[in-house]
């Protein structure tokens, strides 16, 4: 719900009469001089203020008056005749179920806070969001405009049925029947009653309400005199009139009133669906239930003008429930009576059968005039506060920005005007039981929405939806929504679906096309509340390798050079756990606050910006080692933990802001300057030399490697993903070729253990395939490469690591490289270092000078590191760089992208500077490349 205190309730003052928003507390006056002319017509403003609306005057008369309109008068005896008394009241226990259920959400909503304008369009906007709120809002001002329609034409067939001349061009039976009739003429008069209420409502709801106030008491009076006449006028017979009879129906213009009597009773107590003599129509209970319920839609009546009320929270619950009591009583009262009073053919034939029977003629004529009227009214007035209220929100754009307009009392006359022109239209329908089908299914649409809101608030059980009203639970917001949705289907199934396609067809043009809004959304409520849920039932015990899936932390020192990574990690995820991490360097408790907080709006809009899915995590630490650690520990929930960190490659290259170059080209041909001060990132500027820029030393980040796979989790370093773009690497240079993900899964910097089956390589394998199933990868192909030495079984190899890709379901071609000259490099060096001779007199080969400069601390950290096995030592350039020719040298264009082994950290902390030496050498401008260290098992053959 809205947080808006109780004084920004809907204000209106002189400051609003142009297209300033309601709900904005006026300005004070300047005390400047040069303002001194405007400051005393602003002084009395708060004065001028028209007065807010009580529960009387404001809901429950409204309400009272909507609900009785046409039916109260014109249609209860319609409903007796079709139907049957049974039926009658059957019918009316499921429309009051119907709505009572939607009036305590209602009360409950209602009650949870400030409620601004807009009625139900307001609840169900803040409660669920803008997409379900704009559709619904335009489809309950939809459903206003034809109810108004409705009660519009509903008054003019009781002055027609009073004051029309027969349309078969018999005499007329009264010397008050002068108007000429027909359906132009109908017409005529439909349009002369909306200018009417057009009138009414452009001077404002005071006026409006002073006139129903004076109406209501008319209408209380005529049924008044309907209960007395009930009993005291004596049985007598009644003229049909003229439009009754149908071609070919014979039947007697005469139908009797028969005072109280058992008889008609038991003959009006079952069912007897005949033809509507106004349509022309075959009725039964579905087109019956479809008249009978518009009697029952003006529930909302008081919450459409809540923009208008003291205090909506108060008034609505208490007026709408009042008012659905007293005419629930009133309906069933007029039923019973008319069923004991009247025989059938005066209930079908003769709708205004009431004015025939009462004391006094007029006082029936007077009613039906007085209460359609209203209704009217105060449909129109409703549709106009909702349409004002969907053009505040902004959520159609330019298309009802005009409705925004204001008087200067605070009167929506754009949105009145809109209104009327609507029913205007409507009105060419021409008949009241055409509309009321259309209007029924567009007020149960809306009722439905309303429930769901008030059920949604309550299964995400926020904490700040605590409603004064108690006396709802969700299974009266259940039972609302399905009786909401049978009837709409049991009324017209066509109607319905139709009504349904376009609510889904307003939801989705809102949610692309409308601004990001500051409601709250119930959705996310929802969310948190199953994930929750979810989280405590993801154990990490029960985790199995066969769904194993990347869960990854991306370190971030700068976003704008690590535009092409992220949106690679993005790629290799595989619906798992994304965490885009970043270290600021820092100590809190030297800081006036965190600085950390201004920052995750610039993190997310470039979540956004490059349409990844990424949560982001960011961390204030004295160094990036231990912030890394941090990010380690804390990131993700329960069984979604990151399992997998990706760093950058620590060399030299001149960072190079590619943010700013997407954003530009993403956003069209503007002026970079302009364009730099509307992107909504606001990450630190580059430094231009990339070695003084960095906020650690190669000692720092190899340990940082090395404390994550001690932590069991999988490392990845990226190389060369600086100018990365995912859409060039899959668009080979030359048409016709294929892209290629190769694969070489062997230690490179351990010749001697070729062995490829190990727990990294099968990660390897796995990463590269998982890369190979996203759609935008799926063309590109996998080669895996095998080295493999001379007097091994080239052959057998190959055919071995081909079953057991066939094994684990990978498609990849597997190459075989000898790497002879490349390992005898390697050897010659680890011989000569046994031949090193220990008396330093003794004469050395010319070519081992630059061995016998080494210092003996060096001699003796060999030795030492050589005796982990896990550890690459002894390995000199040439090797080095041997390797890395053989791997450009492959046959075929160069791949889209490399996965290489990644050795494990030397166990001696001084060898680690070496260490990421010989990694730089390895990898020397191969392209955008990945070194792999894998800790855990992600491949099975099991099924």
């Amino acid at each position: 719900m809205s947080e808006k205190t109780p004084l920004l309730h809907y204000r209106l003052s002189e400051a609003s009469c142009s297209e300033e928003p309601a709900g904005v507390l006026p300005v004070p006056p300047s005390r400047d001089r040069g303002q001194s002319a405007a400051g005393p017509r602003r002084g009395p403003a708060s004065t001028s203020q028209p007065k807010k609306l009580n529960t009387f005057f404001g809901v429950v008369v409204p309400t009272l008056l909507s609900m009785f309109s046409v039916v109260v008068f014109l249609r209860i005896g319609f409903m007796v005749g079709q139907c049957g008394l049974y039926q009658a009241i059957a019918m009316y226990v499921v429309a009051y179920f119907i709505i009572s259920m939607t009036v305590l959400s209602v009360c409950a909503i209602s009650t949870n806070g400030a409620l601004d304008a807009g009625g139900a369009y307001y609840m169900i906007s803040r409660a669920l969001g803008p997409e379900f709120g704009g559709s619904i809002g335009l489809m309950f001002f939809l459903g206003n405009v034809c109810a108004s329609a409705l009660f519009v034409l509903g008054l003019v067939e009781a002055i027609e049925s009073t004051f029309g001349m027969p349309e078969d061009g018999t005499l007329p039976i009264s010397p008050h029947q002068v108007l000429p009739s027909g359906y132009w003429w109908s017409l005529l008069y439909g349009t002369a009653v909306a200018l009417l209420c057009l009138l009414v409502c452009l001077v404002g709801a005071n006026i409006y309400a002073s006139a129903t106030f004076v109406i209501f008491l008319v209408v209380i009076l005529s049924l008044g005199t309907v209960f007395v006449s009930f009993f005291s006028v004596r049985p007598h017979n009644v003229t049909l009139p003229g439009s009754a009879f149908l071609p070919g129906n014979t039947s007697s213009p005469m139908a009797r009133f028969t005072g109280f009597k058992l008889d008609t009773l038991l003959g009006n107590l079952g069912d007897g669906y005949g033809v509507d003599y106004t349509t022309g129509r075959m009725m039964n209970f579905a087109t019956v239930f479809a008249v009978v319920f518009n009697g029952c839609t003006g529930i909302m009546t008081g919450s459409n003008i809540s923009g208008d009320l003291k205090n909506p929270s108060y008034s609505i619950p208490r007026g709408t429930i009042t008012a659905v009591i007293f005419t629930f009583i009133i309906y069933n009262l007029l039923m019973v009576m008319a069923a004991c009073t009247c025989d059938r053919v005066l209930l079908q034939r003769d709708y205004n059968y009431l004015s025939e029977i009462n004391v006094w003629h007029p006082f029936v004529t007077v009613g039906v005039y007085c209460s359609t009227l209203s209704a009217a009214m105060s449909s129109l007035i409703g549709a106009s506060r909702i349409l004002y209220a969907l053009a505040k929100d902004h959520l159609f754009g330019r298309v009802l920005s005009p409705a925004k307009r204001t008087s200067c009392g605070g009167n929506p006359w754009v949105a009145v005007l809109l209104s009327w022109f609507l029913v205007q239209l409507v009105l060419f329908a021409g008949k009241v039981n055409t509309i009321a089908g259309i209007s029924t299914i567009f007020f149960l649409l809306v009722y439905a929405a309303v429930d769901l809101a008030c059920l949604a608030l309550e299964w995400a059980s926020a904490p700040n939806f605590r409603p004064t009203f108690r006396y709802f639970t969700w299974h009266t917001c259940l039972l609302g929504i399905m009786g909401c949705a049978i009837m709409m289907f049991l009324i017209n199934a066509i109607y319905a679906s139709a009504s349904i396609a376009f609510m889904l067809l307003l939801l989705l043009l809102i949610h692309y096309l409308s601004p990001t809004s500051s409601w709250g959304y119930i959705s996310q409520a929802l969310i948190f509340h199953q994930v929750r849920k979810y989280l405590l039932m993801l154990d990490v015990r029960k985790d199995h390798v066969k769904f194993w899936r990347p869960q990854v932390l991306l370190m971030v020192s700068n976003p704008r050079t690590a535009v092409g990574l992220i949106s690679f990690i993005n790629d290799i995820k595989k619906s798992g756990l994304y965490v885009l991490g970043h270290v600021q360097l820092g100590e809190l408790n030297t800081l006036p606050s965190d600085p950390l907080q201004s920052q995750y709006d610039s993190w997310l809009s470039l979540v956004d910006h490059l349409n990844i899915k990424a949560f982001v995590n960011l961390t204030l630490a004295t160094s990036v080692r231990h912030g890394v650690q941090h990010l380690l520990f804390i990131s993700g929930l329960g069984g979604m933990r990151p399992n997998t960190l990706v760093l950058g490659f620590y060399d030299n290259n001149p960072p190079e802001d590619k943010l700013l170059g997407l954003v530009l080209s993403s956003s069209g041909p503007r002026d970079p300057e302009d364009q730099q001060q509307q992107k909504p990132f606001h990450f630190p500027s580059l430094r231009g030399d990339a070695a003084t820029g960095k906020s650690m030393d190669p000692q720092e980040y190899v340990a940082v490697i090395a404390d994550a796979i001690k932590m069991l989790k999988n490392v990845a370093l990226a190389r060369y993903f600086h100018d990365f773009q995912r859409t060039r690497a899959l668009s080979p240079a030359e048409k016709g070729a294929g892209v290629y993900v190769d694969v070489w899964p062997v230690n490179l910097l351990r010749p001697d253990s070729s062995s490829y089956v190990d727990t990294c390589s099968l990660f390897l394998l796995q990463l590269a395939c998982i890369l190979n199933m996203v759609r935008a990868w799926r063309r590109a192909r996998l080669r895996l490469f095998l080295c493999v030495e001379e007097g091994r079984s080239l052959r057998g190899t190959k055919e071995k690591l081909g079953q057991l890709l066939k094994e684990l379901r990978i498609k990849a071609t597997v190459y075989t490289v000898p790497w002879d000259s490349q390992v005898a490099l390697h050897w010659q060096r680890q011989s000569r270092a046994e031949k090193r001779p220990l008396d330093p007199t003794q004469e050395l080969p010319e070519q081992e000078e630059d061995n016998q400069e080494e210092p003996e601390v060096e001699e003796e950290e060999e030795e030492y590191v050589n005796s982990f096995p896990s550890n690459g030592a002894r390995l000199s350039d040439d090797y080095l760089l041997a390797v890395n020719r053989l791997i450009l040298d492959q046959p075929c264009l160069s791949p889209a992208v490399r996965f290489l082994y990644l050795p494990r950290p030397p166990a001696d902390t001084r060898r680690y500077t070496t260490y990421l030496r010989q990694l730089d050498l390895l990898t020397l401008n191969l392209g955008p490349t990945l070194l792999i260290h894998g800790v855990t098992p992600v491949l099975t053959t099991d099924l």
